[in-house]
Formats: C-alpha cells, structure tokens, sequence
C-alpha cells in the first residue's frame, strides 16, 4: 500500500473514531470537501464541523471494498452504516476521490447512495 493509500486509510479511521485531530492534520489548510448533492465545505474550519454533522449520531461504520491510486489521485469505494437523529439508522454505500498536494489531501469528492 502506498503512502498515499496509508492517508487515506487513517483519515476513514478517524472518521470512525470521530478523532478531529487525527483527520485533519492530514488536510490542506485550503481543503476542499464536495458531498453530491449535499454541500461543499472549503478550509479545515468548514471540513470539522462536518466530521461530526449534527444531524447524525455517533460514528460511522465504514467498511472499505476497493482502494485504486492514479497520478495525484486515491479513490475508495466501500458500504457503510450510520444513525440520524431524526430517521434513525440507515446504510449507504460510498466513493471518495481524494485528490493530493504533496503528502496532504487537498480535496475530497464523496458520493454517497442510501440502501434499503
């Protein structure tokens, strides 16, 4: 596994601990987070509070299917499983690009699918 493909595990880890920390020191200060059909977040400022989104409970069980690396780009696919607040748990499946400056990822591009 690459450097690269080691960031990206440790920032779906982080997430799965909701450690603030650990996810973005592995960010650009500029970071760019697109989730489809949902919102953009720019800086790390924006990107935090969307680690733990209000409208959600607890942590996310993620679960990783594929990792692929091309140039400056790491894409993960997987499924996963999460509890709003309002409409209680749910699964999804997933695909994030991240796209890297140097070592840090730069922008993140999620797509995310609800499950019945």
């Amino acid at each position: 596994m690459s450097s690269r493909q080691q960031t990206v595990h440790r920032y779906l880890d982080g997430f799965r601990r909701s450690d603030h920390d650990a996810i973005l020191a592995l960010l650009t200060d500029d970071v760019v987070w697109r989730i489809h059909g949902v919102r953009t977040t720019h800086g790390k400022t924006e990107f935090d509070s969307e680690i733990e989104n209000p409208d959600f409970e607890g942590s996310p069980e993620l679960e990783v299917s594929r990792t692929l690396e091309a140039d400056d780009v790491v894409v993960v696919t997987g499924t996963g499983r999460g509890r709003h607040r309002e409409a209680g748990a749910f699964r999804f499946a997933y695909s994030d690009l991240f796209t890297f400056r140097g070592e840090l990822i730069a922008e993140v591009d999620s797509y995310v699918v609800p499950l019945g």
